[in-house]
């Protein structure tokens, strides 16, 4: 992974500091003091996003100086942004990630001293790999019905590519042995199984690495029962959102989370907790999760010294515990976030007694082409019609077996949330007013074209209203698509 950044006078490296929102100011103007004590030759510009871009009616809550500031910069320091729920402006947070495809989220898992857990004394110490951009997280939904909704799943063997080289690569710059890959393959063939036949695919290249794949569900499981058996997981974009927020809980919880998030070209970092309003402006509140995505950072631009020299201090000041924080010890009785800086900056050149610092190197990520599989051959061999009423199956069935009469397809079955339900098999289904309708070529036809999709849909209109369309396609001979439970 390629360290650029700008650098000016003395040396020092410009990094773009985003203070956030609600504690994210007190998180983040603790780290910086900490990083300039510690004798890091770096600079700031301070830019901003979040909820005071928002109410300045910028819809993306990232104004344009901002976006050319990290543009220039390539490093950011994040405070935490208040993101809308439900419905509304999109995510901040989402928003820089994909502005500037930082394409691996990175998230490390560490029992730390001083911070007591039930799973105190098992040495946890894990890394949570995500791919950031893709999957269900892309953001693409739709309202198909006035009653069903949709959010594409998607996918690519360029993320999938990246994010396994990524993983493979952290292991291996942070001296670890064991990678493993966390899929839901056994439900979502094509795409959970995409990053699962690739990480397979490449694990190979990595012969001083063990690598394993596991479902993960039972992935979750393992990470509360046995978490020590794990170094690091690599996923896709939610199942990393959940197993690396149940990974913190391992240790203490998101105030001691950090993250950083890699693409080619920027890499931002940023704590894992949010906002915290109710705590904000108080002097209360634990800078750790921001101060360790701060020496993630320092490492990201080779700052190695200053990096170790604040993680060890970090860790004799929760070890000796003498300074300790209102979320480890309570609020009514917890160090200030001015004294807890201090006590950080008062330790620096002492070394942790239980907590030994692992030594890391840069990791080295080669400029890869895209990863483009082409198929000898292709056609479409049929279509789903995506089609909204509430008749019955039997009823629907028949009218579009009629509508199908002298065309190149036929009716194969419908679908209601993913289980046939005409021709009857039976099966107890309670459907609502959203139908799969999947016509295949007759055996006469070699292949259907656009011209036969249209006069198809165009027949479909005439008495039914239908939202969408997706081709059938056969690559090289075999299916691109799934059944349905129970098509044969």
């Amino acid at each position: 992974m390629g360290r650029c950044c700008v650098v000016i006078s003395q040396g020092k490296r410009l990094v773009t500091v985003i203070p956030g929102d609600g504690i994210g100011p007190e998180c983040v103007h603790a780290t910086q003091r900490i990083i300039e004590a510690a004798g890091a030759k770096i600079a700031w510009e301070e830019r901003h996003a979040g909820a005071s871009v928002f109410k300045k009616g910028v819809p993306s809550g990232v104004p344009t100086d901002t976006i050319e500031s990290i543009s220039k910069t390539k490093v950011v320091l994040k405070g935490p942004l208040e993101t809308p729920v439900g419905y509304g402006e999109k995510s901040a947070n989402v928003t820089l990630r994909k502005l500037f495809e930082t394409y691996g989220n990175i998230r490390p898992v560490r029992e730390l001293p001083g911070v007591p857990t039930p799973y105190s004394g098992r040495g946890i110490d894990l890394v949570v790999v995500r791919e950031n951009v893709e999957d269900l997280y892309a953001g693409i939904e739709h309202m198909q019905t006035p009653n069903v909704a949709q959010c594409l799943k998607l996918i690519s063997r360029q993320g999938c590519e990246r994010i396994v080289r990524l993983a493979f690569e952290v292991a291996r710059a942070e001296g670890r042995k064991k990678v493993a890959c966390a899929t839901k393959s056994n439900i979502m063939k094509f795409t959970e199984g995409m990053l699962k036949r690739t990480f397979e695919a490449l694990a190979p290249e990595y012969p001083d690495i063990e690598s394993w794949h596991i479902i993960v569900d039972n992935c979750a499981h393992q990470l509360v029962k046995k978490p020590e058996q794990f170094e690091v997981i690599v996923t896709t974009n939610m199942n990393g959102d959940i197993l690396s927020d149940l990974t913190s809980a391992l240790v203490g919880g998101l105030g001691f989370a950090p993250s950083a998030n890699l693409g080619s070209e920027v890499a931002i970092f940023e704590a894992v907790h949010g906002s915290a309003p109710k705590y904000a402006g108080k002097n209360v509140i634990n800078p750790t999760a921001v101060l360790l995505s701060g020496v993630m950072m320092l490492r990201h631009l080779g700052e190695f010294e200053a990096a170790t020299r604040i993680e060890e201090a970090l860790l004799v000041t929760l070890e000796e515990g003498k300074v300790r924080t209102g979320d480890v010890v309570g609020y009514d009785r917890g160090a200030t976030t001015t004294a807890f800086t201090e006590a950080i900056i008062a330790n620096f050149g002492r070394k942790p007694q239980k907590a030994p610092v692992r030594s890391y190197r840069p990791i080295d990520l080669p400029t890869m082409p895209p990863a483009v599989f082409e198929p000898k051959a292709r056609r479409v061999v049929g279509v789903d019609v995506f089609v909204e009423g509430t008749m019955t199956p039997a009823e629907l069935g028949a009218s579009l077996e009629q509508i199908a009469e002298d065309t190149p397809v036929k009716l194969k079955m419908l679908s209601n949330r993913g289980t046939k339900v005409y021709p009857s098999v039976g099966a107890i289904t309670e459907c609502v007013d959203h139908w799969r309708c999947r016509f295949i070529r007759r055996e006469a036809v070699t292949e259907i074209t656009d011209m036969h999709l249209l006069y198809l849909v165009s027949r479909i209109a005439a008495k039914h209203r239908w939202m969408h369309l997706e081709k059938l396609w056969e690559l090289d001979g075999a299916p691109s698509f799934t059944k349905a439970q129970g098509e044969d």
